[in-house]
């Protein structure tokens, strides 16, 4: 499969990229997991936006927020890939990705992130350590979990 990697910060967003990254959110977090939420929370102009393409549109997608906006630490949020590349290895690329910018951007933040609970092993897998008891958020299980600093950077 071959995608196109893209991020870039609010203000370097064109309409048409916006409009895809917006879809692919609400197809996902409102439509297939049937959760009318507030998706446009007014953080994402403080953000990046780190996708990828392939010839059919957008297929992976989170958003990087500085410290101090959703936590203390910088974020990841609104993490989310097309069903059509699921199991494909998209979204452990779009979060070894997103780490990776998250600590060029941030290099002095842990990075903090509201996982739904059933991905609690997918995120441990990249360093995540569970913080505090689960919550609900929208009606779906919550885990806050937070990666320490990568202090062996290369």
């Amino acid at each position: 499969m071959s995608l196109m990697w893209k991020i870039l910060a609010w203000e370097d967003l064109s309409r048409d990229e916006l409009y895809a990254l917006l879809k692919l959110r609400a197809e996902v977090f409102v439509v297939e997991q049937d959760c009318p939420y507030q998706d446009l929370d007014g953080k994402d102009d403080t953000g990046n936006h780190l996708w990828a393409e392939d010839n059919d549109g957008v297929v992976g997608y989170l958003r990087i927020l500085p410290p101090g906006v959703s936590y203390e630490e910088s974020s990841i949020g609104r993490v989310v890939t097309a069903d059509r590349v699921r199991r494909l290895g998209v979204g452990k690329e779009l979060m070894r990705r997103g780490i990776a910018a998250a600590q060029q951007m941030y290099p002095d933040s842990e990075i903090h992130i509201s996982a739904q609970k059933y991905l609690f092993d997918f995120y441990s897998s990249f360093g995540f350590e569970q913080v505090g008891e689960e919550y609900l958020e929208d009606g779906i299980p919550h885990i806050g979990m937070i990666r320490k600093r990568d202090d062996n950077k290369a």
